[in-house]
């Protein structure tokens, strides 16, 4: 499948702390219980402290005085031990809730955004992991930009951008009808394109992600060449011994001179393919989101 037809991750916003954070990105459940505007269910059960009251003045009538008061304590027991049991996993869920809702501005749902968006921002999604992950991004190779800052913001500010968007073109369709009376198309044809302005610069940015992610992926198969290469010419001695051994004076020297060719063009296809990569990140900071 490909993942670009996969639904995106919820984003978070990179500013918050990071205690903070992971505890919005590992409740999703609550995330959605805030935005749909849900309360926690009661901390106990109506039906039974109707019950146990009942219960008890039952067992009282039924029987003497040391009984009831056994069965009291029982009930007391029981209800105390489940209270216990169940209160700091309550305690925990009405914190998860509770800031789902103070933070609310601080994170978007994929659900929230429309397919169209969602798929926007898998992509922007998927070309920022594929910069974070490579290995000259590890090796500190790329990071003019600084990509772990930088790039989650920029993910962040696609994300909210997106949501408004969605929102928007919900609320055009509900707005406009489908059979325009005539004469009235130029009249709701701004906010049209309106709409359409905004699309174009989101898919703009999206696509300078990908591009400095295309040039990252390609930096990083000549990163693993470069270090074959590195790894071989530590053995040069070795093969250069074997050509001498083995093969005529003048062919000798023109493999050697190939070894030595075939190093300094790797080596320059990596200088090339990072500096490429280092240009597209600037142009990233040359066109930022505003």
């Amino acid at each position: 499948m490909d993942p670009r037809a996969l639904p995106p991750q919820l984003v978070v916003d990179p500013a918050l702390p990071p205690d903070i954070s992971f505890q919005l990105r590992t409740s999703p459940h609550f995330l959605r219980m805030a935005r749909a505007g849900r309360l926690m269910d009661p901390p106990y059960n109506l039906a039974l402290l109707l019950v146990l009251p009942g219960l008890l003045l039952m067992i009282l009538a039924l029987t003497n005085r040391g009984v009831a008061v056994v069965a009291a304590l029982g009930m007391g027991m029981v209800g105390l031990m489940r209270w216990m049991a169940v209160e700091p996993t309550r305690r925990a869920t009405k914190r998860r809730l509770r800031l789902a809702y103070e933070y609310a501005a601080h994170y978007v749902l994929p659900e929230e955004l429309d397919y169209p968006c969602q798929m926007l921002l898998r992509r922007a999604q998927d070309a920022v992991d594929a910069i974070l992950n490579s290995q000259v991004n590890r090796a500190g190779l790329i990071d003019t930009i600084d990509n772990r800052v930088t790039l989650p913001e920029e993910v962040w500010q696609i994300a909210q951008r997106l949501a408004k968007l969605s929102s928007m073109h919900a609320e055009h369709r509900r707005l406009i009808p489908r059979d325009l009376p005539a004469g009235m198309e130029d009249a709701f044809k701004p906010y049209t394109t309106a709409l359409d302005a905004a699309w174009t610069s989101l898919s703009r940015r999206v696509r300078h992600l990908e591009k400095y992610a295309k040039q990252v992926v390609k930096a990083d198969k000549v990163f693993h060449a470069h270090h074959r290469l590195e790894a071989l010419a530590a053995r040069t001695p070795d093969y250069q011994q074997l050509l001498a051994e083995t093969v005529h004076d003048d062919l000798t020297r023109t493999h050697v001179r190939e070894l030595a060719d075939q190093a300094a063009h790797v080596r320059k296809l990596f200088e090339e393919s990072i500096y490429q990569a280092r240009q597209s990140a600037g142009e990233l900071l040359r066109t930022p989101l505003s």
